[in-house]
C-alpha cells in the first residue's frame, strides 16, 4: 500500500492535465496522417538525444500518427573517410563521391547509422523497419554531375514499399541511398529526398530536424527566426541570397512537397530535447513553419483510418 502523502507530496498538479489539454486539438489534427520526418546533421550526433528522438516517434505513432523518417549521416561519413585518408571535398555544397568512397557512403548510412536507429526506435516495441532507398527501388536516381562522381539527382520515387509498412504499422526509417538509372548506386541530399517522399506518398506533413531555431531572414540574428511563412515567400526567399547553403536543400524540398499537396513543412532545432512533440502538439510550437496552398487539405491523398476520419466530420 502507498499513501498519497508519499508518492504525491506536494500535491495534485493540473500542470500535466492542462498540457495534455492542450495537445488534443493537435492530436485531432495529426492522427490518422502520415508525416514524413527528416533526421541528419548535428541533431543525429549525440546518441542518448537520438534515442529521445526515436522514442518521441514512436509516441507519436501510439497516438494514431504515421510516421516515415529519412536520414542522412554526413558527420558519420566523414568520420570513415578520415579513417580511410579519403579526401572530403564539397562542389556547391555537395559532397564529391568517387566509386570507392560511394561503397563506403553505403555501408556508413545502411549498415551503420540506420541500423543504429532501428535498434533505438526498436527499445519500445517491434516496429522500426531499417529501409535502403535501393531496397525495392524506393529512391531512383540519375547522375547528378560527372564532376561529382556518385552524387544522384532523384528521377521518382516507388511508393508501394513505404506505403505496404505503413498500412501494416511499421515505421520505415529510411536511408538516402539511391539506386540508379545505370543500375549502380548514388548518394542522395537527404533533404531533398525527404521532399520528394513526401510528395510522393501524399504526406500531410514534413519536418526537418536540424540544429538549428529555423528558418533566419539574416542568420544569425536571432531576431530575424521566422515562425511561418507561406509558400510563395518561401520561393521568393530561395531566389535570393540570404539563405545559408545548408538551408537550401531543406527550403527546396519544403516547397516541393508544399506544391505536391502537403499541407505544411516544418524546420526545427531537433537538439532541442522532444522538439517533434512540441512543434506538432502544442499551441507555441517551434522553429519554422512554411504553410503550403489554401486548398492543400484537398489536394493531400495519403488515406487516413476510420477513427481519423471520424475527428474531421464536423469541420
Amino acid at each position: 500500500m502507498k499513501y498519497a502523502s508519499d508518492v504525491r507530496a506536494d500535491g495534485p498538479s493540473s500542470t500535466a492535465g492542462e498540457i495534455l489539454y492542450e495537445a488534443m486539438p493537435w492530436i485531432k489534427q495529426v492522427t490518422g496522417k502520415t508525416i514524413v520526418i527528416k533526421y541528419g546533421g548535428s541533431a543525429m550526433e549525440n546518441p542518448e538525444l537520438a534515442a529521445e528522438v526515436m522514442a518521441d516517434i514512436v509516441l507519436l505513432k501510439i497516438i494514431g500518427i504515421n510516421p516515415v523518417l529519412v536520414h542522412g549521416g554526413g558527420k558519420a561519413i566523414n568520420r570513415v573517410f578520415d579513417k580511410f585518408d579519403i579526401p572530403v571535398e564539397f562542389v556547391d555544397g555537395q559532397r564529391v563521391t568517387t566509386d570507392q568512397a560511394m561503397g563506403l557512403v553505403r555501408m556508413v548510412l545502411t549498415g551503420e547509422v540506420n541500423q543504429q536507429l532501428v535498434e533505438a526506435m526498436n527499445a519500445h516495441g517491434n516496429m522500426g523497419v531499417g529501409v535502403s532507398g535501393t531496397d525495392a527501388g524506393v529512391i531512383v536516381a540519375e547522375q547528378a554531375n560527372p564532376a561529382l562522381g556518385r552524387v544522384g539527382k532523384i528521377t521518382r520515387i516507388n511508393t508501394p514499399l513505404i506505403e505496404d509498412l505503413v498500412a501494416d504499422d511499421y515505421i520505415p526509417i529510411i536511408a538516402s541511398i539511391a539506386i540508379g538509372e545505370d543500375g549502380g548506386c548514388y548518394n542522395v541530399n537527404a533533404d531533398i529526398a525527404a521532399g520528394h517522399i513526401a510528395a510522393a506518398i501524399g504526406a500531410h506533413k514534413i519536418i526537418f530536424l536540424t540544429d538549428v531555431d529555423g528558418l533566419y531572414e539574416n542568420y544569425p540574428d536571432p531576431a530575424s527566426l521566422i515562425a511561418e511563412m507561406t509558400l510563395g515567400e518561401a520561393e521568393a526567399m530561395i531566389r535570393g541570397d540570404k539563405l545559408a547553403s545548408g538551408m537550401i536543400p531543406k527550403l527546396t524540398s519544403c516547397v516541393r512537397a508544399l506544391e505536391s499537396g502537403v499541407s505544411g513543412a516544418h524546420i526545427i532545432n531537433g537538439t532541442v530535447p522532444h522538439a517533434l512533440l512540441l512543434e506538432l502538439l502544442t499551441d507555441s510550437g517551434m522553429g519554422t513553419m512554411v504553410t503550403g496552398l489554401a486548398s492543400a487539405q484537398f489536394l493531400n491523398l495519403s488515406p487516413v483510418g476510420k477513427f481519423a476520419a471520424k475527428l474531421i466530420e464536423n469541420r
